[in-house]
């Protein structure tokens, strides 16, 4: 008898859309477009994603307004234009197998900073100079980041309402050029998330005070979106489960919100974490290890009953197996793996057995590798160098 197929790489259906297996590239931001509409290179980048084999392939987070970037360098998705620029991109990852998903989103009192190789700070004159603008960034309050960065202004109530519609439009731009999963960004501390994390959010209105009121915005973006987008159009929301901070956003919250996305008809919870402290988008100062955020994505999943996605540092094939055996999660995300080898998902079901004969590499590569395969192994050479 054969060995059972991997959980890895078993399709999974979430409502209309089946995915052919259960790794997801997570959404990376470039800081590559200009006045936020994709290019070549986001092209190229994407592309390899999908003839790697992931079973879904995520575009970095597209900003619903101009001033939602984070930083110049950011995609928008503001604009019918900006959608149409996409559309040739997610039908040649729609060819290769692979299921295209959009993150939308808003940069909050993050937004108007420096590319991330450039500091990932306040803008300079340097950055000025090289062409760069800036403008004033916004929150549920007017606490910066830190000290040093712009400070942002509150929004105004009836600014929080026109966001929430922003998303919503935006989604729908998304669904029309023919993204089949959207994700909504709550995480690392942009917008969304600013206003869910207690350190961010000191409003005395309806927004503030109560874990109650700090949800109110978010779970207003999720339910607009999704009764903008298809019933059979599956919706993810990215948190950040825990602030990592004393005082802050904490998983029981996580939790709760959750249980409201579920409520919705939200579909997976995509657990990441931090980004309230000036280190980057997460919290890089860190103590990481491999699959570290997985426990809030299997207690979410255990808890709340809804699909969850664990992402962090799953760098071998066997750690997201295992995790999917555990049932600490449905999907496995990788993001900077994936940079570094685009293949990682063919090449995973090469060492989990589920792909011996390349049957789902593009079928030009599978042509020529099978030959160099039957050629090693007619040598007595070993697979492992290249698996490795």
């Amino acid at each position: 008898m054969s060995a059972p197929k991997p959980m890895l790489f078993t399709p999974l259906k979430i409502r209309d859309v089946t995915m052919r297996n259960r790794i997801v590239i997570s959404p990376m931001a470039m800081y590559c477009a200009e006045n936020g509409y994709l290019n070549d290179f986001h092209s190229h980048h994407y592309a390899k994603f999908a003839m790697g084999g992931a079973g879904v392939v995520f575009v970095e987070q597209a900003s619903v307004i101009r001033e939602g970037r984070i930083t110049n360098g950011c995609l928008g998705i503001w604009s019918d234009a900006h959608a149409q620029a996409m559309r040739s991109m997610v039908a040649f990852i729609k060819s290769q197998g692979s299921t295209p998903a959009i993150q939308i989103a808003h940069g909050g009192r993050k937004s108007s900073t420096q590319r991330a190789w450039e500091g990932n700070g306040p803008l300079t004159q340097k950055n000025f100079d090289n062409g760069d603008e800036a403008w004033t960034p916004v929150g549920p309050s007017s606490t910066p980041l830190a000290e040093g960065w712009l400070k942002p202004r509150a929004l105004e109530v009836e600014e929080i309402h026109a966001l929430t519609v922003a998303f919503r439009d935006a989604a729908k731009r998304a669904v029309e050029v023919d993204f089949e999963i959207i994700e909504i960004h709550m995480a690392h501390g942009y917008l969304l998330q600013s206003f869910l994390s207690p350190l961010a959010n000191k409003r005395g209105d309806e927004y503030g005070g109560s874990l109650e009121n700090r949800m109110r915005f978010p779970l207003a973006v999720a339910r607009a979106v999704r009764d903008a987008i298809p019933q059979g159009t599956p919706l993810f929301v990215r948190i950040s489960a825990v602030d990592w901070i004393e005082g802050g956003w904490e998983i029981e919250d996580s939790v709760e919100l959750s249980r409201h996305f579920k409520e919705i008809g939200v579909d997976v919870i995509d657990c990441s974490s931090g980004g309230n402290l000036v280190t980057g988008a997460t919290n890089s100062n860190l103590k990481r290890e491999p699959g570290y955020q997985a426990e809030f994505a299997r207690r979410i999943k255990a808890e709340v009953g809804i699909r969850t996605e664990a992402v962090g540092l799953i760098r071998t094939p066997e750690l997201a197996e295992a995790l999917l055996q555990k049932n600490s999660a449905d999907l496995i995300a990788i993001g900077r793996q994936a940079l570094f080898n685009p293949f990682w998902p063919h090449q995973a079901a090469e060492q989990l057995g589920a792909n011996e004969a390349f049957e789902n590499w593009p079928r030009p590569y599978a042509w020529w590798l099978s030959k160099w395969k039957t050629g090693l192994l007619a040598n007595g050479e070993s697979l492992n160098n290249w698996r490795e």
